[in-house]
């Protein structure tokens, strides 16, 4: 009887995980877009830190990642369980918030205005201390948003199973993709030192020199072009998170890429709605940086 009931249990519980790894593989096909995206701000996040200094940093970032689903986890399954109407306008938020900090890039750039701490080459010793902890909480931050949305995608798979599955999946949805996200970001930062290692071995063969030299002229140009994908992948998260939680404006702009793709090219209707998006999202981030510069330029007058 003990016996039966033993393979009872394990067969209950070899069902249960059967299931949790199927939903999990959906909602990991469902955030797969915005791991793309995350990868992209994360490895940007980095650039301007000292060589030795880039796998400490990006642990760093990887520890708060954890911090930040630790958080989110269990505060998504409150919210959806008692208040799940706050779920969209704190996701609208962050999304603005989102597209605030990339706008803010903009405005630098366009500007010129690099203060000097912008410059790894320019700081003292004492001053890379405050340089980094800065570079890693606005990484840690970024990446609150982006595993926020990362997290209600998730939850959204599974949102008519119980509480059991939800947490089984969302955990395992939240260490993969971190651990993912940021060993991919690792990998992306030490490109250049693998090409100096394959490069320096000793006996270096044809195909080591040849790879080692790819390297080192890929990584820097790699590291740039994540510098302007993170951006714009910031308007892109952003802007997507703000028309989807405006109903009527999303509509409208699946409606408007659907009818235009019809009267000329169908692939327009899969990458139309994201660039809309993304430029809806830079103009929201612009208007927040602008209110704000108009702010503190009354604030010194009536004072």
């Amino acid at each position: 009887m003990a016996g039966a009931s033993l393979l009872s249990l394990l067969d209950d519980i070899a069902t249960l995980l059967d299931d949790i790894a199927l939903m999990s593989k959906t909602a990991a096909k469902k955030t797969a877009g915005v791991l793309g995206d995350d990868l992209a701000l994360n490895a940007q996040q980095v650039t301007g830190v000292s060589a030795d200094r880039e796998l400490p940093v990006v642990w760093a970032v990887a520890k708060g990642s954890f911090v930040n689903k630790l958080i989110l986890v269990p505060a998504a399954l409150l919210i959806s369980a008692f208040l799940p109407f706050l779920i969209t306008p704190l996701l609208m938020l962050g999304g603005l918030f989102l597209c605030f900090e990339g706008a803010q890039k903009v405005f630098e750039k366009l500007s010129n205005n690099k203060q000097p701490h912008d410059s790894e080459a320019n700081l003292l010793v004492l001053d890379r201390v405050s340089y980094e902890k800065d570079k890693i909480k606005g990484a840690i931050r970024t990446d609150f948003i982006l595993s926020a949305e990362i997290i209600v995608i998730s939850l959204g798979t599974v949102a008519a199973q119980n509480l059991t599955m939800q947490l089984s999946v969302l955990s395992i949805i939240a260490v993969v993709m971190t651990v993912g996200v940021y060993g991919l970001v690792a990998l992306i930062v030490k490109l250049d030192d693998i090409g100096l290692y394959l490069l320096s071995a000793p006996n270096v063969s044809g195909i080591k020199k040849a790879i080692g030299s790819s390297l080192l002229v890929i990584a820097p140009k790699l590291m740039k072009v994540l510098a302007v994908a993170g951006t714009i992948a910031m308007f892109m998260v952003g802007g997507g998170i703000l028309t989807h939680g405006w109903h009527s404006l999303s509509l409208w702009i699946n409606s408007f890429s659907a009818d235009l793709a019809a009267v000329s090219f169908s692939w327009l209707a899969y990458i139309l709605p994201s660039v809309m998006s993304a430029l809806f999202g830079l103009f929201a981030g612009a208007a927040v940086v602008l209110l704000g510069m108009g702010a503190a330029r009354i604030k010194p007058k009536s004072s």
